[in-house]
C-alpha cells in the first residue's frame, strides 16, 4: 500500500500545481477538480489509516525519504483530509475570482500538510513545513492588490518563520547526534537532545500560535474565510501542536521541555481566552480562541498525548464549522462586527444552528466534542501539577464565557433597524447560498460527537495508537465538574453578554504586535540601517575606490602605450616604406637589369647563330671542316 501513501501526497500537489500553471484558463474547472481531488485524498487517507503503510527511500547521504502512517497519523490524516474536503466544497460557492489560483494554492497547501503529518525523517518534515509556510502566506495574501492583506500575510509568514528556525536547529542537532529520524530524537546525547528539544518547542509554538507568537493569527484574519477555516482548524496551526505530540518522548527525555510545553500551553489558553472574551470582531474572537484551544493541545502534548490528539481532532471540526459560519454571515451581511451581527443566527437559522453547535462545543458543554477531550488534558495536568490544573481550568471557564457571549449576540433577537448596521466592510448579498450551508452539517456532527475519542473504550484505543501508555481511568467527578463549569460560564455569558470585561490590553491581543515591533522589528530595522550606513561609508567607498584606482592604472597604461607600442606602430609604416623603396631600387637596377642584359645577350647569340644558316651545302661543309679542325687543334694542344 505504499503507492497509496505516495499518491496521498503527490495527487493534491500535482493537481494544485497544474491549476496554478493554468492561470485564468483553469478558473472554470478549478472548483470541480479541487473537489474531486480532495474526495480522492479523503478516501486515500482512510485507506492508509487502516493499512498503515510506510515509505523508506534514499534521499540524502545522511538521511532518507521517510513517510509512514503510524497510530497518531492514522487519526490525524483522515481528519485533515475530511475538513479540507468540506472547506473546499464551501469555497467552490464563495470564491468567485481567480478560482484556479485559489484552489491550486489550497491543494498544494493540503499536500504540504499531509507530507508534514506523515514525515518520519527531519529532511522530509522540513520540506513539508517550508511549503506549508509559503502557501499560508500566499493564501492569507490572496487578495494581493490590497496592501493590508499582503502585510498580514508577511506578518504571519515572518512570525512563524522565526519559530521555524528552531526546526533547523533541531535538525542540525539530530544530524550531529547521528540520527535524522524523528523517533530517534529522544535517544540523542544530552547536549544535542536539549538543543533539539528547544528547537522543536520553538517551531511548535510558532506554528500553533502560542505565546509569544500568538499575534500573527490576528493578522491572518484578513484572508478569505475558507482560508481561515482550513488554516485554523486542521492544518497549519494544528500541525504545530501535532509536532509537539510526536515529540512527546523527546520532551520527556529532557525533563525541562515538558514543563515549558505544559506551562506555555496552559498560559496561552488562559491569556488568549481573555483576548477572545474582549474581542468585538467575530473572526478575531475565533482567531484568539484558536490560539487558546491549541494551548490545550500543547499542554496535552506534554502531559496527556492521547488527550491532545483527541482535542486536536475535535477542535478541527469545531473551528472549521465556526469559521465557515462566520464567512457565510460576512458574505450575506457584509460585516464581522459582533454588535452589527446581533440576531444573525435568527436571520439565517441553518447557519445559526451550526454556529450554536460549534460554540457550545468550543465552550466544553457536554456531551459535545471538546468537553471530554479537554477534560482528559486537564486530568493529565492535574497529575503533573495542581497549579497547572487550575490555570487550565481557568482557561476552560474563559472559553465558556467567550463562546457564550458570541452565542448571546448572534442568536439573540434581531434589533430594530438592524439593516443599518450591516455592510460596514463590504456589500452583503443578504442570502446564504445552499452550497455554503451544506458543509456545515457534517462539521456540526463532528463537533457534536468527536468527544467520544476521549471516552472509553475509544480513549484506550487512542492512547494505544498514540503510544501514550494506558488510558487514565474514567474520572466521573472531573467530567461533571468540567461540564458544569462550561454550562455555568455559557449561562452567565448569555445572561449578561454586554457586562463581561473587555480590557484594552486584551482587546489589543496583549500588546504582542506592538511588543514584537518594539523588541524585534525596530532593532532589526536599526541593525539594517546601521549595516546600510556601514555599507555606504566603508563598503561602498571601497567599491567606488576600485574604479578610481582602475582608472589611474588605465591612464598609466595609456601613457605607456602612447610612448612605447603606439610610437613603434606609427613608425613601422615609414620604415616599411623605406625598405620597400630600397628593394624597388634594387629590383630596378639589379635584378631587372640582369634580366634585361641576359635577354640582350640571348638575342645577340641568336643572331650569330642564324648567320651561318645560308642554305648553301658547300658552306655547311666548310663550317664542319673548320669546327673539326678547331677540335683537333684543341686535342693536340691539350696533350
Amino acid at each position: 500500500m505504499t503507492a497509496a501513501l505516495w499518491t496521498l501526497v503527490v495527487l493534491p500537489a500535482a493537481a494544485g500545481g497544474a491549476l496554478l500553471l493554468g492561470g485564468r484558463r483553469a478558473d472554470r474547472v478549478a472548483p470541480a477538480l479541487a473537489l474531486t481531488v480532495s474526495a480522492l485524498v479523503t478516501a486515500l487517507a482512510v485507506t492508509v489509516a487502516l493499512t498503515r503503510p510506510a515509505v523508506d527511500a534514499p534521499l540524502l547521504a545522511a538521511a532518507r525519504w521517510g513517510l509512514a502512517v503510524d497510530g497518531t497519523a492514522a487519526l490525524v490524516v483522515p481528519a485533515v483530509a475530511a475538513v479540507a474536503l468540506l472547506v473546499l466544497a464551501y469555497a467552490a460557492v464563495e470564491i468567485r475570482a481567480d478560482r484556479g489560483r485559489f484552489h491550486g494554492l489550497m491543494l498544494v497547501f493540503l499536500a504540504a500538510v499531509l507530507l508534514t503529518a506523515t514525515a518520519t525523517t527531519l529532511p522530509v518534515l522540513l520540506l513539508g513545513w517550508e511549503i506549508m509556510g509559503a502557501m499560508s502566506y500566499a493564501l492569507i495574501a490572496y487578495h494581493w492588490r490590497r496592501d493590508a492583506t499582503v502585510a498580514a500575510g508577511a506578518t504571519a509568514f515572518l512570525t512563524t518563520r522565526a519559530g521555524d528556525l528552531g526546526l533547523y536547529l533541531a535538525a542540525g542537532a539530530a544530524l550531529a547526534g547521528g540520527t535524522p529520524d524523528l523517533t530517534g530524537l529522544a535517544a540523542l546525547p544530552p547536549g544535542w537532545r536539549d538543543l533539539a528539544a528547544a528547537g522543536v518547542l520553538a517551531a511548535g509554538f510558532g506554528k500553533a500560535a502560542q505565546l509569544p507568537f500568538s499575534f500573527w493569527l490576528s493578522r491572518a484574519m484578513l484572508g478569505p474565510s475558507p482560508v481561515s477555516a482550513l488554516l485554523h482548524s486542521a492544518t497549519m496551526v494544528a500541525m504545530g501542536g501535532y509536532l509537539l505530540v510526536r515529540a512527546h518522548p523527546l520532551l520527556v527525555a529532557t525533563g525541562w521541555a515538558v514543563d515549558v510545553a505544559a506551562w506555555g500551553g496552559a498560559l496561552t489558553a488562559l491569556a488568549l481566552g481573555a483576548v477572545a472574551l474582549a474581542q468585538t470582531d467575530l473572526k478575531q474572537l475565533l482567531a484568539a480562541s484558536t490560539s487558546a484551544q491549541l494551548g490545550y493541545v500543547v499542554l496535552g502534548a506534554a502531559v496527556a498525548p492521547a488527550g491532545a490528539v483527541a482535542h486536536l481532532i475535535g477542535h478541527a471540526a469545531t473551528k472549521a464549522l465556526l469559521f465557515l459560519a462566520a464567512g457565510a454571515w460576512l458574505t450575506a451581511l457584509g460585516t464581522r462586527r459582533l454588535s452589527a451581527l446581533r440576531g444573525a443566527g435568527r436571520r439565517h437559522p441553518w447557519v445559526g444552528a451550526g454556529f450554536a453547535v460549534g460554540a457550545l462545543a468550543l465552550a466544553g458543554v457536554p456531551p459535545l466534542a471538546l468537553w471530554a477531550t479537554k477534560d482528559e488534558v486537564l486530568a493529565g495536568a492535574r497529575e503533573r501539577s495542581p497549579a497547572l490544573y487550575l490555570v487550565g481550568l481557568a482557561g476552560a471557564l474563559l472559553a465558556a464565557l467567550y463562546a457564550g457571549r458570541a452565542l448571546a449576540l448572534l442568536l439573540g433577537p434581531v434589533p430594530p433597524g438592524a439593516e443599518s448596521g450591516y455592510d460596514t466592510e463590504r456589500d452583503g448579498t443578504r442570502t446564504v447560498a445552499r452550497g455554503q450551508q451544506v458543509p456545515l452539517a457534517p462539521l456540526a456532527v463532528g463537533a457534536a460527537v468527536l468527544g467520544v475519542l476521549a471516552l472509553p473504550p475509544l480513549s484506550g484505543a487512542v492512547a494505544d495508537a498514540v503510544a501514550a501508555g494506558p488510558a487514565p481511568p474514567v474520572r466521573v467527578a472531573e467530567l461533571v465538574l468540567s461540564g458544569l463549569l462550561a454550562v455555568v460560564g455559557v449561562t452567565l455569558a448569555v445572561a449578561v453578554p454586554a457586562r463581561l470585561p473587555a480590557p484594552g490590553w486584551a482587546r489589543a491581543w496583549l500588546g504582542l504586535d506592538p511588543a514584537a515591533r518594539l523588541l524585534v522589528v525596530r532593532p532589526t530595522l536599526a541593525l539594517a540601517r546601521g549595516l546600510a550606513r556601514f555599507d555606504d561609508r566603508v563598503l561602498d567607498r571601497a567599491v567606488r575606490a576600485v574604479p578610481g584606482a582602475a582608472l589611474g592604472v588605465a591612464r598609466a597604461l595609456a601613457h605607456f602605450d602612447d610612448a612605447g607600442p603606439d610610437r613603434v606602430v606609427r613608425a613601422a609604416p615609414s620604415v616599411t616604406r623605406r625598405v620597400a623603396d630600397a628593394l624597388a631600387r634594387l629590383d630596378d637596377h639589379g635584378v631587372d637589369a640582369l634580366v634585361r642584359g641576359t635577354a640582350r645577350s640571348a638575342r645577340r647569340l641568336g643572331a650569330l647563330a642564324r648567320r651561318p644558316q645560308t642554305g648553301l651545302i658547300h658552306q655547311y661543309y666548310v663550317q664542319v671542316v673548320l669546327v673539326l679542325g678547331v677540335a683537333v687543334l684543341i686535342l693536340l694542344l691539350a696533350r
